[in-house]
């Protein structure tokens, strides 16, 4: 069976990708690693401790358990990395560039690297944003994601290393907290209007932004990962789309559920990074060349959130 390791597992798309992996492939196929040492939950067994940025100890990790396919999420997201740009270019970009070398020197088959809406700023189409168009990205998280995207299709063109990734907007999960994003707001929103039945949104009300219900993205990851690599033209920079709503239009959703909820604004630093994004995405190439269809809408995003947290933060 083939050997799949996943960088960056610990992490908010991480964990739950590891968990959908180890069903279709079994639980001893799939390697998880990231910078933690100790005190590993048994659900990411077995574990290799893993910075991304030390090309000798991936190289022993791929070479130990012939690995042959890499799931690539370490990463510095968007708010985390404008606090600390250094550290977002290190290890976005040389964390990635390792893997690709990795990859080509040892014969590993597949590179899955996401990307992101982060891609994009201000100059591009903010409204059904199309596939090919103005990448000109304001924050280092985006800048490193956009060279990201050249580098892999680099790889792909020069060596014929398969990689592939999709530019994921917003993702919102019951199970995993965010990890430092712009977006973070629409899963911080749930907690707090469960536990408190307030929030206070770091985003002005009608700020809309393209968002993705978890389950939604894990199976559109893995889908892309099993097409048949001939029938893509592009490759590592699918735009991705699930649902657009503005902060408003979220909190209005989450009242049908919790009628006494209230909200208000109070935009920071985050607010300048969301204005430079789109407000929503075509993803039609996606859909024409691997078969995407998103199943979560708000509606029944919101109402499988508010079930399952609320059954979460019981115990």
């Amino acid at each position: 069976m083939t050997k799949i390791l996943v960088t960056g597992a610990l992490g908010q798309i991480g964990s739950e990708l590891t968990a959908a992996l180890k069903k279709i492939y079994g639980e001893k196929n799939v390697i998880t690693s990231d910078v933690k040492t100790s005190d590993i939950s048994e659900e990411f067994l077995p574990y290799e401790t893993l910075n991304v940025l030390d090309k000798t100890r991936l190289a022993e990790i791929v070479k130990k358990h012939d690995i042959k396919i890499i799931y690539h999420l370490a990463a510095i997201l968007s708010a985390t990395g404008e606090k600390n740009p250094n550290l977002c270019w290190d290890v976005n970009m040389t964390g990635l560039h390792n893997v690709l070398e990795v990859a080509r020197e040892l014969a590993v088959k597949q590179i899955i690297c996401p990307s992101s809406i982060a891609v994009f700023g201000p100059e591009t189409p903010r409204d059904n944003t199309p596939q090919e168009t103005v990448i000109l990205p304001k924050t280092m998280y985006g800048l490193t994601k956009a060279a990201g995207e050249l580098l892999c299709d680099y790889y792909v063109a020069k060596f014929g290393l398969d990689v592939r990734g999709t530019r994921y907007p917003g993702l919102i999960s019951h199970k995993t907290l965010p990890g430092g994003g712009t977006t973070d707001y629409a899963v911080e929103i749930f907690y707090e209007a469960i536990k408190k039945k307030s929030y206070t949104c770091f985003l002005e009300s009608g700020t809309t932004l393209p968002m993705m219900y978890m389950p939604d993205a894990i199976r559109g990851t893995i889908q892309l990962a099993e097409t048949d690599f001939s029938k893509l033209k592009n490759h590592s920079n699918f735009n991705f789309a699930g649902i657009s709503f503005s902060c408003a239009e979220l909190a209005d959703e989450i009242k049908k559920h919790i009628p006494d909820f209230k909200i208000d604004y109070a935009p920071d630093f985050r607010q300048q990074i969301a204005n430079s994004w789109p407000r929503s995405i075509d993803d039609s190439e996606a859909r024409k060349q691997w078969g995407w269809k998103v199943e979560y809408d708000l509606e029944k995003m919101t109402k499988d959130m508010i079930f399952n947290l609320k059954k979460k933060l019981q115990n």
